[in-house]
């Protein structure tokens, strides 16, 4: 059989060149469209639940949220196992599928459970599923440096502007918040003040949620011109809820100043950010979408950032804490100077013990296809482009040529005999 091969490929060898090019020209598509990462992935398919519930301790969180959660997911289709924590003011509930499972198909029916679920839970708590990515979908760290900016200021330009803003680029499953002050209006009670006016803790929630709101109207016409009515009630500064009438005594309103200290702070923080022992940094890190490719993605976050930049603060600019493309830029130079370097190695040996320059280009023409073939395989097998694949395939090149130069070596005898 492989005579007969060896035969046909030397009688046809215009077909034996078409079927080089269409190979290599195959193998140069999939080497571009072949997602290219640092790391191998190798998480679990999971979907990840999150709810909070703050100011509770772990042992509420379980009774209440991750037992009713837990308990109710069992029976989804393709489930292999599902794990669950409990910690202070929040639960994870993790949902681990099986391997060859949709991670979208597996979301849809999560959520679905959800719904049925949701109404075991303590009212007003409503669980959320965690982005569409994996552990190694961090592929973008950034702070931002602004000299004379507080925590408080920085963390709010990060909330409600830069997130929302990186969110926006294809690939992008999510960017999460860190460092900084989140900040908020505290109203500090004092329980003395409450006893004496008899006013309940829990009356003084209720007007602060009521008069932090916005009411429609309805429309009128005056003069033939139509009004639409509406009541502005946001609040707006600190100020505004010290006014907020509690009851009234005696026709003299009790405000919330009677009774309480409102002032601006943080919430509370179980931890901070530091950078290289320069002090407390906010930032952000940017998580990858499931499957998507990381180089791309991360080159689509550095073209978005000069016009996030150009709505920044005077004085705020990024400062770049992590970039995988480093790292994935490293292991591709890393290939390509194995196939060069072995390239030029067997061109060179060959060269020096054959003196046949047409045989050494035989093997070494081996090389490049051997490895645009292998690149084709990943793309059917879905396998992503690593430092593992990658440094398989440079180890392979070592091995492949050495066919190729006994083959060569063997023709290169045989016609010498012939022509002797």
């Amino acid at each position: 059989m492989i005579n007969y091969f060896i035969t046909q490929a030397l009688k046809n060898r215009i077909i034996v060149l078409l079927i080089a090019a269409g190979v290599t020209a195959y193998g140069i598509y999939a080497v571009k469209n072949t997602p290219v990462d640092a790391i191998p992935d190798l998480s679990e398919n999971q979907v990840i639940i999150f709810t909070e519930w703050m100011g509770r301790n772990p042992q509420i969180i379980e009774d209440q949220i991750t037992y009713p959660l837990v308990s109710n997911l069992q029976g989804i289709p393709k489930v292999k196992n599902i794990r669950a924590n409990s910690m202070f003011g929040m639960s994870f509930v993790f949902v681990i599928f099986d391997d060859d499972t949709d991670i979208y198909w597996a979301r849809t029916r999560v959520l679905e459970r959800l719904n049925y679920a949701q109404r075991l839970l303590p009212e007003g708590i409503i669980p959320t599923l965690g982005p569409d990515g994996t552990g190694l979908g961090h592929v973008y760290w950034y702070t931002l440096e602004a000299p004379g900016y507080d925590l408080g200021e920085l963390r709010a330009l990060q909330d409600w502007y830069v997130r929302f803003a990186l969110q926006t680029v294809d690939g992008v499953s999510e960017v999460a918040s860190f460092g900084g002050f989140q900040r908020q209006y505290q109203v500090i009670v004092d329980p003395n003040k409450l006893r004496y006016h008899n006013i309940p803790l829990m009356e003084v929630t209720e007007k602060i949620k009521a008069n932090n709101n916005d009411v429609g109207g309805r429309k009128f016409e005056q003069s033939d011109i139509g009004y639409i009515i509406k009541g502005s009630g946001y609040i707006k500064n600190i100020k505004e809820i010290e006014n907020i009438p509690l009851k009234t005594i005696n026709s003299v309103p009790v405000r919330i100043k009677d009774i309480a200290t409102v002032q601006m702070g943080g919430e509370l923080r179980l931890g901070i950010i530091d950078e290289n022992g320069e002090g407390e940094k906010v930032g952000g890190i940017v998580v990858m979408r499931y499957g998507e490719n990381a180089k791309d993605v991360i080159e689509r976050i550095k073209e978005k950032l000069p016009d996030i930049e150009k709505g920044l603060p005077p004085g705020v600019k990024f400062k770049i804490a992590y970039d995988r493309s480093n790292l994935v830029d490293a292991t591709i130079d890393t290939l390509k100077e194995a196939v060069i370097g072995e390239i030029i190695v067997v061109a060179i040996v060959l060269f020096i013990f054959l003196l046949h320059v047409r045989s050494a280009l035989i093997v070494v023409i081996t090389i490049p296809i051997s490895v645009l073939i292998s690149f084709i395989m990943m793309s059917w097998f879905d396998i992503t482009s690593n430092i593992m694949s990658l440094a398989g395939v440079a180890l392979a090149v070592g091995d492949l040529v050495d066919a190729g130069i006994v083959m060569v070596e063997n023709a290169m005898k045989s016609i010498s005999g012939e022509e002797d």
